[in-house]
C-alpha cells in the first residue's frame, strides 16, 4: 500500500513539472474556463437533510412533524405515523404509543431498518397511532420561547428536565391530538428513554395512570455495576461537583454545525454520490458485527443528534454515588433547591404503572445486577431477559433479528393490554 503510494506520488509530481515545463515554454491558449467547469453533472451538491419525516413517507406512510411547547418553554418536535397506509385504518380507533430515543439520539434511529424490522412501521401496520419523541437539544428540539441555544442557559438541563416536562408534554399532546378519547398510552424507550420514563413517573405520579404498558429497552437508571469503560475511566473526574464537571457543565456536546450535517449527511444518504465512501467506512467499523449494516449508513448521516453535557454529567453523578438520584449542583444549590446537601432519591416505589425491563447479560451499560436492582423497587413489573448472550446495548436498536426478540413479542404485549 505504501509503495503504490509512493508511485502514485511521483506520477503527480511529474505531471504537476510536466505541466509547468509547457506553461513556461508555450502560450497560454485561450481556454473559457466557465464553460470547462460550469457542468452540472460533475457537482457534487450539498442536499437538504432528510428529516424523519421525509424519511417515514418514503416508505409510503403518512408523517406528521408537530412541535410542542413544554411547561418550561423548550420547544420539541415529535413525528407521528398517524396509522398504516396498508390498514387504511384512519377511522378506526388506533391506541397510542410514544417511542423515545437514548442519549446523543433522535427519532430516526426507531426507522433505520425499514418498514419490515423498524418498531414504528411494525407498531403502524399492527393498528397503532405511533408517536416518536425527540428531547430537548437534539436536531429536532433547538427551539425555546425566548432563549436561543447559542446562549449557555438554554443548555442549562440534564435527562431530568426531558423526563418531568418534556415526556409529560409529548404524552398530554398525543392523547389529546388523537382525538379518540383515549386516556393512556404505551411507551416504549431505549437507555436514556428509560432513564426520563423513571424520573417522571417518580415525581408526578399521576402520569401513571397514562401509561397502559412500557417497555423499557437497556434499562438505566442504577449504574453502580456499569462496565463501560469510558464511563469508568472519566467518571471519578466528572462524576462530582467539581472544578473538571463545572468547566464541562451547561453547554452544548459537540455544538452543532449544520455545513458538516449536511456533510455527513450527504455522505451517507441513498443515491447521493458520496454513498459508497459511507459504505467503506461503515464495512471497516462494524466488519463482523450483529448490526443491520443497510441501516449504518443512515445512522452515520443521522448521529449524533446532540445534547447538553449536564445530560452525560448526570449519568457520571449517577455511577459515581451508586443512586438513582436527581443532578447534583453542589452543597449550596442542593440546599437552596432540595433542602438537603445531598439529590434526593428518585422515589421509583411511586412508578405504579405496568413496566416491562427487557435486559441482557452483554449489555456494559445496563448491568444486569443494577437491572434487578431497581426491579426490586419497582410495584408493578415484569423481567424479559434476552437469551443471546450477545446481545448488547446496541442490539436493542439495531441487531439483524430485533423484530423476532424484540419488536413482536413487545406489540403482542401491548395488543393483549388492549384486548382486556
Amino acid at each position: 500500500m505504501q509503495h503504490n503510494l509512493l508511485l502514485l506520488t511521483l506520477i503527480l509530481l511529474g505531471l504537476v513539472a510536466a505541466i509547468n515545463c509547457a506553461a513556461v515554454s508555450a502560450a497560454p491558449p485561450e481556454i473559457d474556463f466557465y464553460k470547462l467547469y460550469d457542468n452540472p453533472e460533475a457537482h457534487i451538491s450539498i442536499k437538504d437533510r432528510r428529516t424523519t419525516r421525509d424519511r417515514i413517507a418514503a416508505h409510503g406512510y403518512p408523517a406528521e412533524h408537530h412541535h410542542i411547547v413544554t411547561e418550561d418553554g423548550y420547544i420539541v418536535g415529535v413525528f407521528r405515523i398517524p396509522y398504516s397506509h396498508k390498514l387504511q385504518n384512519q377511522d378506526k380507533i388506533r391506541p397510542v404509543v410514544l417511542v423515545q430515543h437514548g442519549l446523543t439520539s433522535c427519532s430516526d434511529a426507531w426507522i433505520l431498518q425499514g418498514p419490515d424490522d423498524s418498531l414504528p412501521f411494525l407498531l403502524a401496520d399492527a393498528g397503532f397511532d405511533v408517536w416518536l419523541g425527540n428531547g430537548r437539544g437534539n436536531t429536532y428540539s433547538r427551539n425555546h420561547t425566548s432563549r436561543s441555544p447559542q446562549h449557555p442557559y438554554f443548555w442549562r438541563f440534564s435527562w431530568h428536565e426531558i423526563g418531568y416536562f418534556d415526556i409529560a408534554a409529548m404524552i398530554d399532546y398525543a392523547l389529546k391530538t388523537n382525538g379518540q378519547g383515549q386516556k393512556a398510552i404505551h411507551y416504549v424507550g431505549h437507555s436514556q428513554g428509560t432513564t426520563v420514563f423513571f424520573a417522571l413517573m417518580s415525581l408526578r405520579p399521576e402520569y401513571n395512570a397514562k401509561i397502559k404498558t412500557a417497555h423499557m429497552f437497556a434499562p438505566i437508571a442504577i449504574m453502580t455495576n456499569m462496565e463501560n469503560k469510558l464511563v469508568r475511566t472519566v467518571g471519578p473526574y466528572l462524576g462530582h461537583r467539581n472544578e473538571y464537571s463545572l468547566f464541562f457543565a451547561d453547554q452544548e456536546f459537540i455544538p452543532s454545525n449544520n455545513f458538516l450535517l449536511s456533510l455527513f449527511s450527504n455522505l451517507c444518504e441513498p443515491d447521493y454520490k458520496l454513498r459508497p465512501v459511507c459504505e467503506n467506512v461503515v464495512q471497516k467499523l462494524y466488519s463482523g458485527s450483529r448490526v443491520n449494516m443497510t441501516a449504518m449508513p443512515d445512522g452515520m448521516a443521522t448521529h449524533p443528534a446532540g445534547c447538553s453535557t449536564n445530560q452525560m454529567l448526570h449519568y457520571l453523578q449517577e455511577q459515581q454515588s451508586g443512586h438513582f438520584r436527581q443532578y447534583d449542583y453542589g452543597p449550596q444549590k442542593n440546599l437552596e433547591i432540595y433542602q438537603t446537601e445531598v439529590p434526593p432519591d428518585y422515589p421509583v416505589e411511586n412508578i405504579s404503572s405496568q413496566v416491562h425491563l427487557w435486559y441482557s447479560d452483554n449489555d456494559n451499560m445496563a448491568a444486569v445486577e443494577d437491572v434487578l436492582a431497581l426491579s426490586d423497587r419497582l410495584p408493578n413489573m415484569e423481567l424479559h431477559h434476552m437469551e443471546d448472550p450477545l446481545w448488547d446495548h446496541g442490539d436493542f436498536a439495531l441487531n439483524l433479528e430485533v423484530r423476532k426478540y424484540l419488536n413482536e413479542p413487545v406489540i403482542k404485549i401491548m395488543k393483549k393490554f388492549d384486548q382486556m
